[in-house]
């Protein structure tokens, strides 16, 4: 019987969290090949089987997580606990044969989401994002009213064109979006310059905002939210050798009187 000392060492090593990022990739092959009828239905046990392992794996895993915390009340403060226990708990449910069995099969995929959670790298990069949403919202907003703008003058100006990318509002949206992507922009730009020679500063203006400057807008929200981690990071380093400092320096004036006893005796 293993104690809790041990399986709290387990829990942090490294070996078993590699352990549970490779079981995850592996998972995820499967998860591929198992769409292929050729290779899923002759070693259709084999896939039955694998599938088996990796759900009692992770019902393992998360009962280790469990037993290594001081409170089992403290696990459930982290949202990727959470969010790994949902998962283990709906994929030990027996609904292969009810009407959920859809719900059960997209579960499977969600495993593959358990690696986000297995690897510190990518949760530090989810969190970063989670943290840059808000400024990204404003920016979409923000976007979204360059888009209504300029789908409104585009209806106004285009919309006797043969092609009928600018026939209404909702239309014109989606010819925007075309060219924000750069699919065949170029083309339609063009169309519109045989009815308006001047369309070309429509169309190069609307490049230029949309695409050049809130794409620069999205990465500089972005790398600011990555230095505030690490800076945040850095700051909880800072503390924690601060701790170890005055850890010795208590340790170092504890000695001194130690010494100075010795020396009254």
């Amino acid at each position: 019987m293993l104690s809790k000392e041990k399986i709290i060492k387990i829990r942090k090593s490294s070996w078993f969290s590699n352990l549970t990022t490779g079981i995850i990739l592996f998972y995820a092959i499967a998860l591929g090949f198992k769409t292929i009828h050729e290779i899923a239905d002759p070693y259709g046990t084999l896939f039955y089987s694998i599938d088996m392992f990796v759900t009692v794996y992770f019902l393992v895993e998360i009962l280790i997580k469990l037993y290594s915390e001081k409170n089992i009340k403290d696990f459930f403060k982290s949202g990727w606990n959470v969010f790994d226990f949902i998962i283990v708990i709906i994929t030990l449910l027996p609904l292969e044969n009810s009407s959920f069995a859809a719900i059960a099969r997209l579960m499977r995929i969600f495993r593959v989401l358990r690696l986000l959670n297995s690897r510190p790298e990518l949760k530090k990069i989810i969190d970063m994002l989670i943290g840059a949403i808000p400024a990204i919202v404003d920016i979409v907003i923000l976007m979204f009213i360059i888009f209504y703008i300029y789908a409104i003058v585009g209806n106004f100006f285009f919309e006797e064109l043969k092609s009928g990318l600018w026939k209404d509002f909702l239309t014109a949206m989606l010819t925007l979006f075309r060219v924000l992507t750069f699919e065949d922009w170029t083309d339609v730009m063009y169309e519109a310059m045989e009815l308006y020679s001047w369309a070309w500063l429509y169309f190069v203006s609307f490049v230029i905002i949309a695409a050049f400057v809130f794409f620069n807008l999205f990465v500089a929200v972005i790398i600011d939210e990555m230095q505030k981690i690490n800076s945040e990071q850095t700051d909880e380093q800072l503390s924690r050798e601060e701790d170890k400092i005055d850890l010795l320096l208590e340790k170092v004036t504890q000695l001194q009187e130690e010494i100075q006893e010795l020396k009254k005796r």
